[in-house]
């Protein structure tokens, strides 16, 4: 006898999408509230201190806090699935703005501008978000795969960058503050953008990690086997900063 086909995983039902919309919704306030306070705390510090890897911290939690509000403005509506692609875009478009700036600013610091000084608070507001930003991250993205909406695990994506990004700003200020590496700063800052360049190409294309196939079901064999939706999707960027602060300064 000839097996029947498999069929596509179904959506959740009506009841079960209302309640986890409610979700979304509360995760984006919480991450909006949350970033509002990281972004006046890491830009007042990074200016004072002159550290461009703290201002390129706040400026990716006011970044944050544009991405939270499209995904609020796609899900203010019932149909939010004709508002997503709008919504990625405005995703995407704000990790370019981002990138720019920090890679013009930590090139600036670089070839000689003002080097950043040792900033306690930056170091404080840089261990709270690590221990904040994936707890946030791993609702969000459990609640948009659930539910098959790509901006939101995009949104998810946004939190989770912070998290890694929380850790190459602490490296970064760490080793400047310990050893007096100033470059650390503006290395950790190109860090910051290297991965903001990624993250936007992504959320242009809709690739968005751990995004499930047509919107629904479980992840594909590729997202898989690459480890997308493990909680490391993004640790190549503190790689990146622990290799970069390993080898000591330059000279």
């Amino acid at each position: 006898m000839t097996p029947l086909p498999r069929m596509a995983p179904a959506g959740p039902d009506p009841a079960r999408q209302a309640i986890l919309i409610r979700r979304v919704r509360l995760l984006v306030a919480a991450t909006i509230g949350y970033n509002l306070v990281e972004a006046v705390v890491a830009l007042t510090a990074g200016t004072l201190a002159s550290s461009t890897a703290l201002i390129g911290f706040g400026l990716d939690s006011v970044i944050e806090v544009s991405s939270a509000a499209a995904v609020a403005w796609q899900f203010s509506t019932a149909d939010h699935t004709g508002r997503e692609r709008t919504t990625l875009r405005i995703i995407a478009v704000s990790f370019f703005a981002l990138a720019g700036y920090v890679t013009v600013e930590s090139l600036r610091a670089l070839l000689g501008a003002d080097r950043a000084e040792h900033s306690t608070i930056g170091i404080v507001l840089a261990a709270v978000s690590l221990a904040v930003m994936p707890l946030l991250s791993r609702a969000q993205r459990r609640t948009g795969r659930e539910l098959g909406s790509r901006s939101a695990v995009a949104d998810s994506q946004q939190t989770l960058l912070c998290t890694y990004l929380s850790a190459v700003l602490l490296v970064g200020l760490a080793v400047n503050a310990l050893f007096g590496w100033w470059w650390a700063d503006p290395a950790a800052a190109l860090v910051i953008a290297a991965v903001a360049i990624k993250e936007g190409r992504d959320a242009w294309r809709g690739d968005t990690c751990c995004a499930p196939a047509a919107g629904l079901g479980s992840p594909t064999a590729h997202e898989a086997s690459d480890g997308c939706c493990a909680d490391d999707c993004c640790a190549d960027a503190a790689a990146i900063v622990l290799a970069l602060t390993a080898s000591g300064p330059p000279g």
